[in-house]
């Protein structure tokens, strides 16, 4: 059965001054999927969000939301619309229950609701008992939490997340990453916006990788990782220190080359995988060091970005700052 589309955009373009933020983008977002936007900080990423949700006007271009043209019919789309910004929109000197009650009340819900659906959210992000304390003396993880929860009061069919994980230690970063899969699990839409190559591809059914302002390609997370298999790359463990025969075994290596991962762990990468393997069994024959592992590595998200925007995924770690429109 065929998806209708969340989001389709046509030439998306925003320019300010001389600095063109967004350049032309035309993608689509299908109901029911997380859709990434994997970028470094400075992208556009954050401006485009901003487009989608009426905040920002387009200086070219044209887009849709569940249907609603935006920014022209934006208010009705914000109805079935949440918004999680990367800097939190609630209240320190309120509590969480407040905090959702307020959200929820700006939102429209009906008051004989509002008290229940909070209550509820609470309970399924694990902030229930947490419910009177003020947002201000939560943790980073939690109140990245209850900024989603309070996205989701009216019940919106689609949500942005623009950076969620940003800041975040691993733990709470992985608590954040199953609460983000369960949501899409019960059907909801995400656009999730981050500069974190394992969060998309562990969460993301499909990316757009966007390198300033400009998408340069779009596809699921295997699609993209196989564009980087132009060779084979193998990995080898060993039963003793062979960096002092490194070199040995690099002149018995037919069109690859080996490089050291630790004293007794080598990669291997280039050449045909069967001369490869009978090249370091001999080589641990004449050196009478056996092999205790040989594992055939694929192609990771940060070696696909790599080959698809000629740029060092180490320009991913670095953290926004003070940097605004990412």
């Amino acid at each position: 059965m065929q998806r209708d589309l969340a989001v389709q955009t046509e030439n998306l373009t925003k320019r300010y001054g001389d600095l063109l933020a967004v350049d032309h983008l035309s993608f689509h977002v299908i109901e029911g999927e997380i859709f990434g936007f994997l970028g470094p900080n400075g992208s556009g990423k954050t401006t485009t969000i901003r487009m989608l949700t009426g905040l920002a006007q387009p200086t070219e271009g044209r887009a849709t939301i569940l249907g609603y043209p935006v920014p022209g019919e934006a208010s009705q789309a914000r109805r079935y619309v949440g918004v999680v910004p990367d800097i939190s929109n609630l209240y320190d000197e309120l509590s969480a229950l407040d905090n959702l009650l307020f959200m929820a009340k700006l939102y429209g819900v009906p008051k004989r609701e509002q008290r229940s659906r909070a209550d509820q959210l609470l309970k399924d992000f694990g902030l229930y008992l947490r419910k009177d304390d003020r947002f201000g003396t939560f943790s980073r993880g939690m109140k990245r939490a209850l900024t989603i929860a309070a996205a989701l009061v009216h019940e919106p069919r689609m949500l942005f997340l623009d950076e969620p994980t940003a800041g975040l230690d691993v733990v709470a970063a992985r608590s954040l990453r199953n609460l983000i899969s369960n949501l899409c699990h019960s059907g909801l839409t995400i656009f999730l916006t981050t500069h974190y190559l394992e969060e998309a591809d562990l969460l993301c059914d499909r990316i757009a990788i966007l390198v300033r302002g400009k998408i340069l390609k779009v596809d699921t997370p295997e699609a993209l990782k196989r564009l980087a298999e132009t060779q084979s790359i193998i990995e080898f463990s060993f039963g003793a220190d062979i960096i002092h025969l490194i070199g040995d075994l690099r002149l018995m290596l037919d069109g690859a080359d080996a490089f050291i991962l630790e004293e007794d762990r080598i990669r291997v990468q280039g050449g045909e995988p069967s001369k490869i393997f009978d090249a370091v069994l001999q080589f641990s024959r004449d050196n009478g060091i056996g092999i205790e592992a040989a594992n055939s590595i694929r192609p990771s998200l940060e070696d696909a970005f790599l080959r698809i925007t000629g740029l060092s995924p180490s320009v991913m770690a670095a953290e926004k700052g003070g940097q605004r429109g990412g």
